[in-house]
């Protein structure tokens, strides 16, 4: 606690006084207790496809930090990280289809670099490593689904074999490791189960469909089955789905977003509705609170109480979830609160503009910025699922 506290008066004070980011602490500071301006200010197509270009260059100049081609997180006050893997290979699958919609093949050699360098610490195992490349970290679960998303995606695009042959061979350790209930414990983070696996179990159903090896299929399955049977209460809050032992009972945001977003498309991907309707009361209760509130906390306790500030990332993932479902449905609750939602990121995101290539574009960890979840900072992620949740509208509102 009292650690905690020393490194919160660090931030503030060298936000304050020594960074020309101090700009966003104090414009968050204001609206958040003296405006509710957010709420209702909307973005119009043109100024969300600005904000869409934005983002997509945010990440391009954030692969410039490092020389490995892989991705890091920006930190006001330390600056950036060493390059992070797990989400170096979801960028890049993002970055991929900004390339096809938006005819930028001009940055298909950086996207390409960054698959290489993936392929190049894959650990003898098949997986791919936790945290931060500089950290050195074992091979991890849910990390090994998050970069193999981008090799497969890589691979679509250039039919390069090395790609798919360094999936499979991940997809094969996934398959040893997994345990005969459908979870996974072993080089799990914390070596326990979690939900949100099943973000994993999409690529390999992905994988499935490029090999035809029905074990990846099986796996993702007996997975999927152990979460929706055994994993969601009757109110639609998930167990086991916090990144934390000590606040499982309070989840955030951006792990209940991914588990939520990987029964959904395995689901669609079986062409099984009842993975789809086990989760569908999840995203109901969350999209509910936020159209109440134009509000989402960044934990929800099993009675779904919320505490600690928005997660931006969750809150970007949720509107992805919210598009899929209007989709599904034809819903137009799920349009409405996904459109609502990426006007409020937009406005986040729209404080960055001219604080320098380092910021913007980018999303912050959590609003106001000094919230616990990535706090004064821009993790790549967030930036990446803003990228996705405005192509995503960009596409139903075309």
């Amino acid at each position: 606690m009292i650690r905690s506290l020393k490194r919160y008066a660090r931030y503030f004070f060298l936000t304050t006084f020594a960074r020309k980011e101090r700009h966003l602490l104090f414009r968050d500071i204001k609206v958040y207790f003296l405006s509710q301006q957010w709420k209702k200010k909307p973005f119009n197509k043109t100024e969300k496809v600005k904000s869409l270009h934005a983002a997509a260059n945010w990440l391009l100049n954030n692969q410039s930090y490092n020389k490995d081609g892989g991705f890091s997180t920006y930190y006001i006050v330390e600056g950036h990280t060493s390059s992070y893997p797990e989400t170096s290979g979801y960028i890049i699958d993002s970055l991929f289809s900004y390339s096809k919609k938006f005819s930028r093949q001009e940055i298909l050699p950086q996207l390409y670099r960054c698959a290489d360098w993936l392929i190049s610490i894959q650990k003898a195992s098949g997986g791919w490593q936790g945290g931060y490349i500089a950290e050195n970290k074992a091979e991890i679960v849910f990390n090994t689904g998050q970069v193999m998303r981008g090799l497969l995606k890589a691979y679509q695009e250039s039919k390069s074999e090395k790609y798919l042959n360094s999936c499979i061979q991940a997809g094969d350790w996934l398959c040893q490791i997994q345990e005969n209930d459908g979870s996974w414990k072993k080089f799990a983070l914390m070596n326990s189960e979690r939900v949100y696996e099943s973000y994993v179990s999409t690529v390999l159903l992905d994988l499935w469909k490029y090999t035809g090896k029905e074990k990846f299929k099986n796996a993702a399955i007996l997975n999927l089955n152990r979460i929706v049977e055994n994993k969601i209460s009757a109110n639609g809050w998930l167990m086991d789905c916090d990144n934390t032992i000590r606040h499982n009972d309070r989840p955030i945001l951006h792990t209940i977003a991914y588990a939520i977003d990987g029964i959904i498309d395995c689901g669609l991907q079986l062409n099984e509705k009842k993975y789809i309707d086990g989760v569908k009361k999840t995203a109901d209760v969350l999209l509910m609170k936020f159209t109440n509130k134009h509000w989402l906390g960044g934990r929800f306790s099993n009675c779904w109480e919320e505490s600690e500030a928005f997660i931006c990332t969750g809150g970007a993932q949720m509107s992805i979830v919210w598009m899929k479902l209007y989709k599904i449905y034809q819903d137009k609750k799920y349009l409405t609160a996904a459109v609502m939602m990426n006007n409020w990121l937009c406005w986040i995101q729209s404080a960055t503009t001219g604080l320098g290539k380092a910021v913007e574009g980018g999303l912050q960890g959590s609003f106001p910025i000094y919230g616990r979840y990535e706090p004064f900072a821009f993790p790549n992620w967030a930036t990446k699922y803003l990228l996705d949740s405005l192509m995503m509208e960009f596409e139903l509102n075309a």
